[in-house]
């Protein structure tokens, strides 16, 4: 749409448009991050756990951004948990890089759901599920020592100090440890039970947005 300048020019509505342009998200201020350099853009997503931005230009980079905040609140909105915040459904996330492991495993979405049969693999994102599972085999969230990022939390693990302490592995909260996994994407691909009926203690991290999971 044409408006003027004040000096009698001519002058067409700015590309980007102050304010936030989508609606029930407050906190993603689009004008905002539209005037973010690329290479500020690129580190944004790169800690959000987005790869893939090398060669991208500053709109896709933009667009990524607010994309990944987008999903980010809309799992804030729906969380009902009344104990772990968890995610609403807590079904598997997906994306361009999805893995067969995601695929092919059983969607958890509440403490409610039960495995098909022992040894079977499954797969949530819920914060209650995830938590219940840990705590039933002592384990403790924890950041890989140095992989930290601006403060934030870096690369997720679970520790089971009965098996012995790993190294290099710093305990955080839960709180810290759930907003670094939303943040990122993550699925929890994990067992209950091996085939045999015996407690499992396996579990993977994995991104859908990510080649290298």
């Amino acid at each position: 749409m044409a408006t003027h300048d004040g000096k009698g020019r001519g002058t067409t509505a700015t590309k980007n448009p102050p304010g936030n342009q989508t609606p029930n998200t407050p906190d993603v201020d689009e004008s905002e991050i539209a005037r973010l350099k690329v290479d500020e853009l690129r580190e944004r997503l790169r800690s959000r756990g987005v790869r893939g931005t090398r060669d991208m230009q500053h709109d896709a980079l933009v667009k990524a951004l607010v994309k990944s905040l987008r999903e980010e609140h809309s799992g804030k909105a729906g969380a009902g948990s009344a104990r772990g915040g968890g995610k609403a459904g807590g079904g598997a996330r997906t994306g361009a890089h999805t893995s067969s492991s995601v695929r092919y495993s059983q969607e958890i979405t509440s403490t409610d759901d039960e495995p098909e049969r022992p040894g079977r693999s499954l797969v949530t994102t819920d914060h209650d599920v995830i938590r219940r599972w840990a705590e039933a085999r002592k384990g403790v969230p924890c950041t890989v020592e140095g992989s930290e990022h601006d403060g934030h939390a870096g690369v997720l693990r679970l520790d089971f100090p009965a098996n012995g302490r790993e190294s290099r592995l710093t305990e955080i909260s839960w709180d810290e440890w759930f907003r670094a996994f939303d943040a990122r994407r993550l699925n929890f691909i994990y067992q209950e039970e091996r085939s045999d009926g015996r407690q499992s203690n396996f579990f993977r991290l994995e991104s859908p947005d990510r080649e290298d999971g």
